[in-house]
């Protein structure tokens, strides 16, 4: 840009450029920019969660020493930096836990990655911890309630069709002369009673 008074248009491109992207981890390798990198943004707005995701790519994001008090229910609960909503009361009153807003589209809590790769690590070494004779016993309960749950899951469709089937049965193929069929037996008692009844009052 020009320093003349009242130009204030763009001479042309940029002087210096930056040859490859900026990498949070480049040369910082500690424990807490992997944690950051790895954290997943949850129980924000999309807006607010772009600014939290562009803080921590150009390191910018500072962690809390110690809880925030939150806005809602006046606890030190908030353990995230930039919240001012806690986890509860955010998903309660379905609001964005940093800007307080409702009414726009807030990303669900969940499992992070490293929880959950943590929780898959614990249970497996839960497993080698376990006598061979126990271990093959769970495995092997495990595999029968599957098993289990898809049988009845079958067999509920199927369940399902055949009811299906007779309703169709009776009302598709059930026609007036079939049903006028069925009544001839009950005619024919009521024929037999008249002639008796005819029969015993020539004789009286």
């Amino acid at each position: 840009m020009s320093t003349q008074k009242g130009n204030t248009k763009k001479a042309g491109s940029q002087k210096y450029k930056n040859r490859s992207a900026f990498k949070n981890d480049l040369h910082d390798t500690s424990h807490k920019t992997k944690q950051l990198n790895t954290m997943e943004i949850t129980g924000l707005c999309p807006r607010c969660a772009d600014m939290i995701a562009w803080k921590i790519k150009y390191k910018k994001y500072k962690p809390l020493t110690q809880p925030k008090k939150c806005t809602k229910c006046q606890q030190r609960t908030v353990k995230h930096a930039y919240h001012i909503i806690c986890i509860k009361c955010s998903t309660e009153a379905k609001v964005c836990g940093k800007c307080g807003e409702s009414g726009k589209e807030i990303i669900s809590h969940g499992l992070s990655s490293s929880e959950q790769a943590s929780m898959d690590s614990q249970y497996q070494q839960e497993l080698k911890m376990l006598p061979e004779r126990k271990r093959r016993a769970f495995l092997r309960n495990q595999e029968l309630y599957e098993e289990k749950d898809k049988d009845e899951t079958q067999e509920g469709a199927s369940g399902n069709d055949t009811e299906l089937y007779n309703e169709n049965d009776t009302n598709e193929y059930t026609t007036d002369n079939d049903i006028d069929e069925l009544k001839e037996p009950e005619r024919d008692i009521d024929e037999l009673g008249e002639s008796e009844n005819n029969l015993e009052e020539k004789k009286d």
